[in-house]
């Protein structure tokens, strides 16, 4: 699996792919869809498989105001992409230049000129351009004017409403993980070097790894059940608080803070990705420390029920 610049020309080796076109933050069931198909196609016809996605998020690069929000790290998407059956991921960095590229001069100078490209997937709902002025229709008369084929995936559906992005960020952020483990067949996990924090959680015999959220979505605050993937690839069973622990005095520090059952180790400098399995209640604030460490007992022990 191969990370390629989308603003300079790609190897030799990968001229003339298939590529599935699209952000895929998430990747969720309809990304895969996508993906999916423009694999298929790529071993078909004895080409490279390549995904192609944008960083920022648009949405982040046109209104820098607004909150995170984040599904996956471009290294989150790279492990999915290559379990998908990719052969490289093409990294488009969305600034002042691509968002000035009409849809024209994107597909001349970027599809063809940078990629040489086969083939296009995309999804029906797929704009890209300038002031998004291309739509599936223009990629697909562009095509035919350029030499490569452009072909788009129908929306998948879960039998309520149509798999989107939008859906797994407003189920996380309503508390509900398990729908957004539907949408995107897996949890939203959040990956990041685990900190130095104030050592509470160690006083009250409940040592826990601190991850910053960065960039990432901010699911609803509170008390998860949750799985964590380590270094060396094991993986451990625990309870995270998620939000400013507020019965802590001081400033407020956003952290997701997991404790894993049964694990005795120094995680300080490693990274590791923290899956939210279950939403186990909001945060509280509590009269003492002492209360605190009850409820993260009963915490730790609908946690343990919760995963089995």
């Amino acid at each position: 699996m191969q990370r390629l610049d989308g603003g300079a020309a790609v190897p030799a080796s990968l001229r003339g792919g298939i590529v599935a076109l699209g952000n895929f933050d998430g990747f969720h069931a309809g990304h895969q869809a996508v993906v999916g198909r423009a694999v298929e196609r790529a071993r078909a016809e004895g080409r490279p498989a390549i995904v192609a996605t944008f960083d920022p998020h648009p949405r982040r690069y046109f209104q820098p105001g607004l909150p995170p929000l984040r599904l996956t790290s471009l290294d989150q998407r790279e492990r999915l992409f290559a379990e998908a059956g990719a052969d490289a991921m093409l990294v488009f960095t969305f600034d002042a230049v691509l968002a000035g590229l009409s849809a024209q001069a994107f597909a001349a100078e970027r599809l063809v000129g940078m990629l040489g490209v086969g083939g296009v997937v995309t999804g029906t709902d797929f704009t890209f351009g300038k002031a998004r002025g291309g739509d599936v229709a223009t990629l697909k008369a562009l095509g035919e004017a350029h030499g490569f084929s452009a072909e788009t995936v129908a929306p998948v559906g879960d039998g309520q409403a149509v798999v989107s992005s939008s859906r797994v960020r407003d189920a996380l952020r309503e508390g509900r993980p398990r729908e957004a483990t539907a949408l995107m067949t897996r949890p939203f996990a959040v990956e990041g070097v685990v900190e130095h924090g104030a050592k509470l959680g160690r006083q009250l015999g409940y040592p826990t790894a601190n991850l910053s959220m960065g960039g990432y979505l901010r699911p609803a605050y509170g008390i998860y059940a949750v799985t964590g993937r380590l270094a060396d690839g094991r993986v451990l069973k625990g309870a995270a608080n998620l939000g400013i622990r507020p019965t802590i005095e001081g400033e407020p520090v956003e952290l997701l803070e997991p404790y894993f059952f049964d694990f005795a180790g120094d995680l300080y400098g490693q990274t590791i990705e923290v899956a939210l399995i279950e939403y186990l209640r909001g945060e509280e604030k509590f009269e003492s420390l002492d209360a605190l460490k009850v409820q993260m007992a009963a915490d730790c022990d609908r946690a343990r029920t919760v995963l089995g």
